[in-house]
């Protein structure tokens, strides 16, 4: 397994007492569609989390694959304008976060963050989220998740 996706599962099972099942795609999971081809689930189960900066604050959306975020509506979620909220700096994230774009997971961070998770990932049974590397997901009940990501279920799409 990638040193990242180790370290991710070493840090789930130690801080949260949760054991992903990292599962690895050499071609890739960098797009929620490609997740959802190696996977082998529909794009809806891809539990993409990405990360913005919401009026000068970091913010985790963690937004099934089917979705995109509307900004004004993660405004919205956090009582600020639209525009005072854009995708987070990509060195922000790495050095803020301890992940890499593509490979954020939806708990796991270096400090805490505050975390929305978009609320049509909870009619599934499963989501794939990220485990450190843009070719490690693991699935996970939505419900878990949002337990482990301490995070607020948001309408984060227009």
């Amino acid at each position: 397994m990638h040193p990242r996706a180790t370290a991710f599962a070493e840090r789930a099972r130690d801080e949260y007492e949760f054991d992903p099942e990292v599962e690895e795609f050499p071609e890739g999971t960098k797009t929620a569609a490609d997740a959802a081809e190696a996977v082998g689930c529909d794009v809806a189960q891809i539990a993409s989390s990405l990360v913005f900066d919401v009026d000068g604050s970091l913010v985790v959306s963690v937004t099934s694959g089917a979705n995109r975020v509307d900004e004004a509506a993660l405004g919205d979620a956090f009582d600020v304008r639209g525009d005072a909220v854009s995708m987070a700096d990509a060195g922000e994230i790495k050095d803020e976060l301890g992940w890499s774009i593509g490979g954020v997971p939806p708990f796991c961070h270096d400090r805490s963050v505050p975390v929305v998770v978009d609320e049509t990932l909870l009619e599934h049974e499963t989501v794939w989220a990220a485990a450190g590397t843009p070719e490690a997901v693991f699935p996970i009940d939505p419900d878990e998740l949002r337990r482990l990501a301490d995070a607020e279920p948001t309408i984060v799409t227009d």
